[in-house]
């Protein structure tokens, strides 16, 4: 007489059990949503007025990137060295104010075009333009008020597979001399892979040039606990292009072989750079473009590595340019101060700009940099960051 009722609360468990939440599931669906993470803090104010957003990006392990609305500048990258240490691998300040009164373009997005531009004039469709001289007699980086010090539009996202901002901004027909309203949209993209992805686009309504890069200053010992020259680089690149008094290109491509600019294999970068060649003496350094091994125009391809053996950080860039600005921070001289209270001596950063070459618009024969109404202007470049022993 007492097996239906003992049956029957049986039954009532195994109901109870399954009708119950899938733990196991939600805690899987709640780890994935916790791979990245996206918060905001105000970084300061303008004196015109305009507050600035910081936007803090994260992984899971470890990689952290800060991006702030003036100029798109990316302020800190964190990352742990070989023992799990995190610091910060890039140059930079802690506070709107001096970003604003003196910087050597930490972090930022350049353009309209980023390098040097002779003279600040080129021709196009038979019409010269004048554009701001800020760099001696020549223009660099897009003049007096290029996009390193405007507000960009700024949108966060975030899903499961990766976590981002985008970045907006118009720059207005004949903004330091350029011809065209150019629409302009940058992505930073963080990924669980330790990748920072980022996304050029643009658009015009009226024939124009374009060359946008990003200037961050790396040094992996990080907080930039000394200089870069015992870093080791590597540039996939059977040439470069020598420039003139004014880091102005001469017209011509230097084969690298046998040069202090040879660096297809990981080379320290202490090892040459007071070499008496006569570009190093011009440029102080290296502050010269190579022109990337690619097999296929526009590709995808990874073509420089950085390696700090102490703390056996290690950086690598993939762009669909045709060339790298290699820049190291010759010309920082002590006068700044920076995070962590560094004093930011000769040398204690390094810059790899993807980019077209230097004064493109006045060299038929290079790469075009031309962008007309009916096109779309897009470039990808992607940092990666890793250890090893």
């Amino acid at each position: 007489m007492m097996i239906r009722p003992i049956l029957l609360g049986f039954l009532g468990f195994c109901l109870f059990y399954a009708c119950q939440p899938d733990k196991k599931k939600d805690n899987q669906e709640v780890e994935e949503v916790m791979l990245f993470d996206v918060q905001t803090k105000k970084f300061g104010v303008t004196p015109n007025g305009d507050s600035v957003t910081q936007y803090i990006l994260s992984n899971k392990n470890g990689l952290e990137v800060r991006i702030i609305n003036y100029g798109g500048i990316v302020t800190n990258i964190m990352f742990p060295d070989k023992n799990g240490i995190v610091e910060d691998v890039v140059l930079g300040y802690d506070n709107l104010d001096d970003y604003i009164k003196a910087t050597p373009y930490f972090g930022a997005i350049v353009g309209r075009y980023g390098n040097r531009i002779a003279k600040g004039k080129f021709s196009l469709n038979g019409e010269e333009y004048t554009l701001a001289v800020n760099n001696g007699e020549n223009h660099l980086h897009g003049g007096l008020k290029g996009f390193d010090k405007v507000i960009w539009d700024a949108e966060p996202f975030i899903n499961p597979e990766s976590a981002g901002v985008k970045l907006h901004y118009l720059s207005e027909d004949m903004e330091e001399g350029y011809p065209g309203n150019l629409d302009v949209q940058v992505v930073y993209t963080i990924h669980e892979d330790n990748t920072i992805e980022i996304n050029y686009s643009a658009t015009t309504d009226k024939t124009t040039v374009v060359n946008i890069t990003q200037h961050s200053y790396f040094n992996l010992t990080g907080n930039a606990k000394g200089d870069i020259l015992g870093h080791e680089v590597m540039i996939k690149s059977n040439s470069m292009v020598p420039v003139d008094a004014g880091l102005i290109p001469t017209g011509v491509f230097l084969p690298v072989s046998g040069t202090p600019f040879d660096f297809n294999q990981l080379t320290t970068v202490g090892d040459r750079i007071n070499n008496p060649d006569e570009q190093l003496k011009l440029g102080g350094g290296y502050d010269h473009c190579w022109v990337l091994d690619k097999p296929v125009e526009d590709a995808l391809d990874w073509v420089v590595k950085a390696v700090d053996p102490t703390s056996g950080r290690v950086f690598e860039l993939a762009t669909t340019e045709p060339a790298v600005q290699f820049y190291t921070g010759n010309f920082l001289d002590g006068t700044l101060t920076g995070k962590y209270g560094v004093v930011y001596n000769q040398r204690y950063g390094m810059c790899f700009e993807p980019e077209h070459y230097p004064d493109s618009p006045n060299h038929p024969d290079f790469p075009s940099v031309v962008l007309n109404p009916e096109e779309e202007y897009n470039t990808t470049t992607i940092w990666k960051f890793s250890t090893s022993e």
